[in-house]
């Protein structure tokens, strides 16, 4: 059965006095007539509707899935998994992208008119918010959270003040856990800001939720009390699968649907579907939450161990993601610093075979290297080679 359409306004599309769907979207996305195909009615049978190769692909192995076939345009029983693992209501409430990234670009693109409208980011965050933006000619408002000893939260004073400001504003980015900050953000400012008189998109980006082991964990299941809502997910991190691409957006029905009016027609390609499909399968989420506690406990080993080294400073954040940012000190000033934490970042890439990640560039960043939580193995490694290179440095 299709999932795409054109919005009926008199029935199902959002007009309430908190929130008006038709004030976001642009128009020429609002009459957009989505590009639609047979298959979008009609998957079985003998299939003579789409110009594919009859007898199949070109391959010397055999391989699960019809690849010589156009893949389903809504991946429905990946859908219908990630329903039931995150206690959503409908597969209408979900959209699946190409990582991430397509879900920011195509928000950004159905609601903000190039040369006029604008987002607004919360430093230190994801680059390819900003990234996406100036792709679409769209200008890049910044509301800078308060790092004062690594808290990394919203300033919700200066987030409002920001936003009222720039009325052009239709999007707000909020990255829970950041990244590079690893720190979950409280649920009572994000709240505040889906309550506030922002009339715009919330997109949350939950890509790290899965670390996070306390009780302040993901707000999907909001987005049934906040039309305005987008939480945004990956399979990329906890479930290992980088390597498919294959983000998530969950949000009220009607800007899931202009989602998909909006997509390629088949974005999601018949081997990432049936990968995601087995990831999420109750052995698959079996092996993921192996791993996952299994990378909290080497977090907490990297966490313990990193401040001992000597020429380390503070562990920053939260530490809610599968990474941590820590400090290089300056020998003689024992400050964070930059010109260190780069030749030391320089030398384990180049010189030590061990490649982490410079984040002293980032506001509230300073002198940080962003440190991925590996195996035993490879924790033991970081750590060792760490210490060398701090020594030369």
């Amino acid at each position: 059965m299709s999932e795409s359409f054109p919005l009926n306004y008199d029935s199902e599309f959002i007009h309430s006095p908190s929130f008006d769907l038709s004030k976001i979207i642009r128009p020429n996305i609002l009459s957009l007539e989505p590009y639609r195909c047979a298959r979008d009615d009609y998957s079985e049978g003998v299939l003579l509707d789409a110009n594919e190769n009859a007898y199949g692909p070109s391959l010397t192995t055999e391989h699960d899935g019809n690849l010589n076939r156009y893949p389903d345009p809504y991946q429905i029983q990946v859908k219908e998994r990630i329903m039931k693992m995150r206690g959503l209501k409908s597969t209408k409430n979900l959209f699946l992208g190409v990582g991430s990234d397509e879900v920011i670009d195509l928000l950004i693109r159905i609601a903000c008119v190039p040369a006029h409208d604008k987002i607004l980011i919360t430093p230190p965050t994801y680059g390819m918010y900003s990234v996406c933006a100036q792709i679409n000619d769209v200008q890049v408002v910044k509301s800078f959270l308060n790092v004062k000893d690594g808290a990394y939260q919203l300033d919700l004073d200066n987030l409002f003040d920001t936003l009222k400001s720039n009325p052009e504003t239709k999007i707000v980015f909020l990255c829970s856990p950041g990244n590079p900050t690893g720190t979950c953000l409280s649920h009572k400012s994000i709240r505040a800001v889906l309550d506030s008189e922002f009339k715009g998109l919330v997109v949350v980006d939950e890509a790290y939720v899965d670390f996070v082991d306390r009780e302040e964990g993901s707000v999907a299941t909001w987005v049934d009390q906040y039309p305005n809502l987008v939480v945004m997910q990956t399979l990329s991190k906890s479930f290992g699968l980088a390597g498919i691409r294959v983000g998530i957006a969950v949000g009220h029905a009607d800007v899931i649907q202009i989602l998909n009016n909006t997509k390629a027609p088949y974005n999601i390609g018949t081997p990432s579907a049936l990968l995601a499909a087995e990831a999420l399968s109750d052995d698959g989420l079996a092996k993921m939450f192996d791993f996952r506690k299994r990378l909290i406990a080497q977090r907490g080993v990297l966490i313990e161990k990193l401040p001992q080294i000597d020429g380390t400073g503070c562990v920053l954040g939260g530490n809610d993601s599968n990474f941590v940012l820590i400090e290089i000190l300056d020998a003689k000033s024992k400050k964070p610093s930059n010109d260190r934490a780069l030749k030391v970042y320089s030398m384990m890439a180049k010189e030590l075979g061990v490649v982490v990640r410079f984040r002293g560039m980032e506001y509230g960043c300073d002198g940080c290297l962003r440190i991925t939580v590996g195996t035993e193995e490879e924790n033991a490694t970081v750590l060792d080679i760490l210490q060398k290179a701090l020594a030369a440095n």
